[in-house]
């Protein structure tokens, strides 16, 4: 039974969990437009829309929050369980204009549609106002532009209308508000002025434009006319005649007006607080022209012009010169005259720094100059008070010029060839302005005008420029031409090339002479010789002036201290020192010196092996034994010089000491009381047959005063030789 029942519960629970069937849905995409259209007109309805395209598995509600944003700021949201939802604008702005975009979340999912541009078509009308309707001129009027309905950044135009011209426009920027202001400076003449203004703001597409404003009309006063000028007699005068000028205005105040009379920009006259100004002139040719009258209150300024023309009564006067550049103490002839031969008063003057000097009232002026009358001259003519005065005439009186002199700026007549040479030629007497030319030889080399002197650089100096510089001196003067003293002028040769030499050269005796020769390969004489020991500094050792390319320096009783290195420099007056080469001179010994020292050395080496021969033979002499004991037969005196040799594998073995080796490997005996018998007999070569001890012998004790000698047979090979070679030591057992 309970078995039955588990089995009902368990089919009942799979029923269950088939029917329950989990809530699944997913975006395909979410979309926006607008309607009626994405370009809108100013004031028309607009509506947005945004569709959410949902698929879900089974038939549930599902809630959707959509949220609608513009340039990416929000503007408006909802939650609906439909797929669509609406933004509705029931005016559109030119301000709602831009990207508009939705988002639609449901549950933990988010979709974002594609932005799209709307376009609000036209810009409301804007408002102007004007701060004042009647205005002066001179003063400011103030306006303002208003678009209340526009968001910012926009453009503002105020534009200024007068009739019978062109709107000025001035353009304002403006980034955070959407209306601006602007001040107009009411000009002389503005009667009646009109403005309006429009706005502009930026879209995709370019620059969109409002409407232009309604016109804001402004009325000007005028605070005073346009002044009158008028002349009397009239402004077409003759020289002499008496012209008058009168400047006039109407104002309604006369306080803080001014009026000015001109001339170009020459002010002639001018009053204040006052209506009218007058003026007046002896009418010349000068006072032709245009003449201004200005009057000014503030910052109004209105200006009147008028062209007078006055004639000529007479031409300018003439001044001529019997001669314009002549020699003092000559007679000068001055003559003013006018065109027409009318009459007039005449007067010659002299110009000067400080003023006219007034030399005669008359036409004619005739005197006999000097230096000092050199000068401009004018005459003055006067006609019915006209005074007109001739252009003036320059005047040259001139002193002859004196012998010039040349010389060399430096002050020495020389130059060190390579090196410019510049020369001054100066004349001491003279009218400037003066023409000096130097001459190379017979060639121009240069002109040059000056007052009293001038200078010539010469670049080009060669060997053979030795002389021929001369120059002239001229002025206007009559005398003519100064010729300076001829000018011979030493070319120095810098020194080149300086060298060394010896003779001996290299090795000197000790108390001999040296000569030392320095010379140079060119230079100008005198040259300038010295001679030096190089030493840790720089040591003097003889100088010499020659006019010659070459010197020598003879230095007596050459020292051992005189060994060293050796130059010599040259120089002359280019002053320029030129170094040789070094040399090495070593002072060694004289052969008779050699010669000494050789004879003092041998003598003193032949002492000293004769003491050493002596003390050697001494201490032999001292160690000799009585006897010596030979196996064979007794030794004569002939067998001294025998030699007898060892194997090289026998040990050692002795001889008496009676006996010593030479050099020629001979036995010679040291016994001195064998008298002359034994040296003078003659030795006879033998072979000697040298028996061999018995090694298991004791040798058998002679006493103190034995010598026991030990005589090895040699090798076979060995036995050969014509001598033996014997060995000793006086200690052996």
């Amino acid at each position: 039974m309970y078995l039955a029942l588990l089995v009902i519960f368990l089919q009942c629970s799979e029923l269950y969990a088939q029917g329950k069937v989990y809530q699944v849905f997913t975006f395909n995409g979410v979309k926006i437009k607008v309607e009626p259209s994405d370009k809108v007109k100013n004031g028309a309805p607009m509506s947005i829309i945004c569709h959410a395209d949902i698929s879900k598995n089974t038939d549930f509600q599902l809630k959707h929050n959509f949220t609608f944003f513009k340039d990416g700021k929000l503007v408006f949201m909802t939650i609906s369980d439909k797929e669509d939802a609406r933004y509705e604008i029931p005016v559109a702005k030119s301000a709602d204009t831009g990207d508009y975009e939705c988002r639609v979340k449901a549950g933990d999912k988010l979709v974002i549609s594609k932005p799209i541009y709307v376009w609000v078509a036209g810009m409301t009308k804007p408002i102007l106002t004007a701060d004042k309707k009647e205005v002066s001129e001179g003063e400011i009027v103030k306006l303002r532009c208003e678009l209340p309905e526009e968001v910012p950044p926009l453009e503002f135009y105020f534009r200024k209308i007068k009739t019978n011209s062109e709107p000025i426009a001035k353009r304002v920027a403006e980034q955070n508000q959407n209306f601006s202001e602007m001040e107009y400076y009411v000009e002389a003449g503005d009667n009646i002025l009109q403005f309006d203004c429009f706005g502009k703001r930026q879209v995709k597409s370019g620059w969109e434009s409002s409407q232009h404003s309604n016109k804001t009309l402004v009325t000007v006063k005028e605070p005073f006319r346009n002044p009158t000028l008028i002349t009397t007699p009239s402004n077409n005068l003759t020289e002499g005649d008496i012209i008058e000028f009168q400047c006039s205005t109407v104002a309604a105040e006369m306080r803080g007006i001014e009026i000015i009379f001109q001339k170009n920009r020459t002010i002639l006259n001018s009053v204040r607080d006052k209506k009218s100004l007058k003026y007046s002139t002896l009418a010349t040719q000068e006072d032709s022209g245009e003449y201004l009258c200005k009057v000014e209150q503030g910052a109004v300024s209105k200006t009147t012009k008028l062209n007078v023309f006055v004639s000529e009564l007479f031409p300018k006067p003439t001044l001529s010169a019997s001669m314009t550049q002549l020699d003092e103490n000559k007679d000068l002839i001055l003559n003013c005259s006018i065109n027409g031969s009318r009459r007039a008063n005449f007067s010659i003057l002299r110009k000067s720094s400080s003023g006219d000097i007034l030399l005669k009232k008359s036409r004619i002026l005739a005197i006999k100059v000097n230096v000092n009358d050199t000068g401009s001259y004018t005459c003055k003519a006067e006609v019915k008070g006209i005074v007109k005065e001739s252009k003036p005439v320059r005047i040259s009186v001139y002193a002859p010029v004196s012998k010039p002199t040349l010389s060399v700026v430096s002050g020495s007549p020389e130059v060190v060839l390579g090196n410019p040479l510049q020369l001054i030629c100066h004349s001491v007497m003279g009218t400037p302005p003066i023409t000096f030319t130097f001459y190379k030889g017979d060639e121009i080399k240069k002109n040059v005008t000056n007052d009293t002197y001038a200078t010539f650089l010469d670049e080009d100096i060669g060997l053979n420029d030795n002389g021929g510089y001369k120059c002239d001196a001229r002025n206007n003067h009559s005398s003519g031409v100064k010729t300076s003293n001829i000018l011979n002028v030493t070319v120095i040769v810098p020194i080149r090339g300086a060298s060394l030499g010896s003779v001996p050269y290299g090795e000197v005796e000790v108390g001999s002479d040296t000569a030392f020769l320095c010379s140079v390969k060119e230079g100008s004489w005198p040259i300038h010789f010295k001679f030096f020991k190089k030493t840790d500094h720089e040591e003097l050792l003889h100088e010499a002036r020659e006019y010659s390319d070459r010197t020598i320096w003879h230095k007596k009783t050459m020292k051992r201290r005189d060994t060293g290195t050796y130059y010599c420099m040259a120089s002359n007056r280019a002053s320029v020192d030129v170094r040789s080469h070094p040399i090495t001179i070593s002072v060694i010994l004289a052969a008779w010196q050699k010669g000494v020292i050789a004879a003092f050395v041998l003598t003193a080496m032949a002492g000293a092996g004769a003491v050493a021969l002596w003390w050697f033979l001494c201490k032999k002499k001292k160690a000799k034994g009585p006897s010596m004991e030979m196996s064979g037969s007794a030794l004569a005196p002939s067998l001294a010089s025998e030699k007898l040799t060892r194997p090289p594998s026998d040990g050692n073995y002795y001889s008496g000491s009676g006996y010593i080796e030479d050099n020629e490997n001979h036995m010679k005996s040291t016994d001195e009381s064998k008298g002359p018998d034994l040296e003078s007999a003659e030795v006879d070569y033998t072979e000697v047959e040298v028996s061999t001890l018995d090694p298991h012998r004791a040798p058998e004790q002679k006493g103190t005063e034995t010598v026991y000698s030990e005589i090895r047979k040699t090798n076979n090979d060995s036995m050969e030789n014509r001598h033996s070679r014997i060995y000793g030591h006086p200690d052996a057992t």
